[in-house]
């Protein structure tokens, strides 16, 4: 969807924005003909974080971004239920933006949580190892859990149903 680095600020004085971040120094050159960017970040030495942001906003639109951040929540919210639906899984946390967790249950009897633990972890490197989805676990509450997250602009409905019939045939073949 978007990079993860950039950050907007809208400070409704200009001069005051400027004036918090300008620095000069011996090394630096000072540009007065233009709008000189070192006046304007803290990060002069970084690349322009913020304009895969901007162009995206440009091509989508405030409604193009909105429609975008809505389709990465269900396709969330959907890949977590209904994972967490299967046998052998239930739902941990159910996602309020576009991030979920999901656990999958050891199947024997008198399973511990170390069990499910190892079982989660074992679950998503199948996953991760065929190739049709990249989860990651983690810790969450003291157990071992698999971390949905839905960000990418191009996931469709046909990624999500793929997905969910991959983790139901690892699923079964256990």
């Amino acid at each position: 969807m978007f990079p993860y680095d950039c950050g907007y600020a809208f400070v409704a004085d200009p001069q005051a924005h400027r004036d918090a971040m300008t620095y000069h120094a011996a090394y630096l050159v000072e540009n007065t003909e233009a709008r000189d960017p070192l006046d304007w970040t803290p990060e002069w030495s970084r690349r322009a974080r913020a304009f895969p942001t901007y162009a995206a906003l440009r091509q989508l639109g405030r409604k193009g971004i909105a429609e975008l951040v809505e389709r990465c929540c269900q396709h969330a919210h959907s890949l977590v239920m209904e994972i967490g639906a299967l046998p052998g899984a239930e739902v941990v946390a159910e996602p309020i933006i576009n991030q979920g967790l999901v656990r999958f249950l050891d199947p024997k009897a008198g399973a511990s949580d170390a069990d499910h633990d190892r079982r989660t972890d074992q679950v998503i490197a199948e996953i991760v190892a065929g190739g049709e989805a990249l989860f990651g676990g983690t810790t969450s509450r003291g157990r071992r859990v698999m971390r949905v997250s839905v960000c990418n602009w191009q996931t469709s409905e046909e990624d999500v149903r793929r997905v969910v019939s991959a983790v139901r045939k690892i699923l079964q073949s256990q």
